[in-house]
């Protein structure tokens, strides 16, 4: 059974590259990935996101790697600089695929076909007879003088017919608009969910489905996620992360603390339930350096706080 399962299909191929040589380090050391995180002190879990390709492996992680396998630093520097480019390349191009769909929609949208009118009843039919204007048939001018009279007659008696339909119809129309069970009905929640549009291949929430769940379970974070902004807290990295596919954002701390927490809280109005506005994340196992929090509903790449409790007592918040 291979050691290594086959990178994301979607990973940028810069970055895919620098994963594979952490990769060939790793094996080439004889080490376990839990070896590797004990000898870097970045956490195991860390280490798996970093070699699995969900998470671009910081600076730091690069250089402690360098040392414990014995590689030239400035050559591995010079990749990781190559790879961080890579990752705001995909950043960008999701948050242009989730511009283009939009465009996508509403074009669709705006160009749908109109149904087409109904015909209104009796037209295009005759209702017996001839109509004016109609060719006259052979002889119809020899017959007797009497029934030039009687052709006034039937055209009278048929305008008095198609009146009597068009009254009908008018008084059948203001009457239903009257009765509750003719008025169009509202669509029902099943059927606006009907037409929600698709989300990508292996993003499983967006919006409020997404409110207290794990990015990286829903697929919402690695390539489909961005840093927005961050801040040093001694030496712990706080970042706020977001998605524009999935219209969430968590908090994440990087070379943190076993007792270490984040915190991240809605700021902008989003339309997620109170409850949801606010979650929490904690370094809890002493191998990891990094923790993440539930998501959170934003309206925007603006809508966040994340904001860090060290262990050690020192604290502070991105935005």
């Amino acid at each position: 059974m291979p050691r290594w399962k086959a990178l994301p299909e979607e990973l940028d191929p810069g970055l895919a590259e620098f994963v594979e040589e952490l990769r060939r380090l790793v094996d080439r050391s004889g080490l376990s990935v839990a070896a590797v995180a004990d000898r870097t002190g970045y956490g195991r879990a860390s280490w798996e996101r970093y070699l699995g390709g969900r998470l671009l492996a910081p600076k730091g992680a690069v250089l402690a790697l360098a040392e414990v396998t014995g590689t030239d630093p400035d050559r591995l520097t010079a990749g990781w600089e190559l790879a961080e480019r890579a990752w705001r390349r995909s950043e960008t191009r999701q948050d242009t695929t989730g511009e283009a769909l939009r465009i996508a929609q509403a074009r669709r949208a705006s160009t749908a076909p109109a149904p087409a009118p109904a015909r209104a009843p009796g037209t295009g039919a005759r209702a017996g007879g001839r109509l004016p204007g109609d060719a006259v048939p052979p002889g119809a001018r020899d017959r007797a003088p009497g029934d030039r009279w009687r052709r006034p007659a039937v055209l009278l008696t048929a305008l008095a017919g198609t009146l009597a339909v068009v009254l009908g119809a008018v008084w059948l129309t203001s009457d239903g608009e009257r009765r509750p069970e003719a008025r169009p009905r509202a669509k029902t929640p099943a059927a606006a969910a009907s037409t929600a549009p698709a989300l990508p291949a292996g993003v499983r929430c967006a919006g409020d489905d997404c409110v207290g769940k794990d990015p990286e379970r829903m697929g919402c974070g690695g390539a489909r996620a961005r840093t927005t902004t961050s801040v040093t807290v001694g030496t712990t990295l706080v970042e706020v992360r977001y998605s524009e596919v999935c219209s969430a954002a968590w908090g994440r701390i990087v070379r943190a603390a076993r007792g270490d927490r984040v915190t991240v809280r809605v700021v902008a109005p989003a339309g997620a339930t109170a409850q949801g506005r606010v979650q929490h994340g904690f370094v809890r196992d002493a191998a990891d350096t990094d923790a993440y929090t539930p998501m959170v509903r934003v309206g925007g790449a603006g809508g966040a706080e994340v904001c860090a409790v060290l262990a050690s007592g020192l604290d502070g918040c991105a935005e």
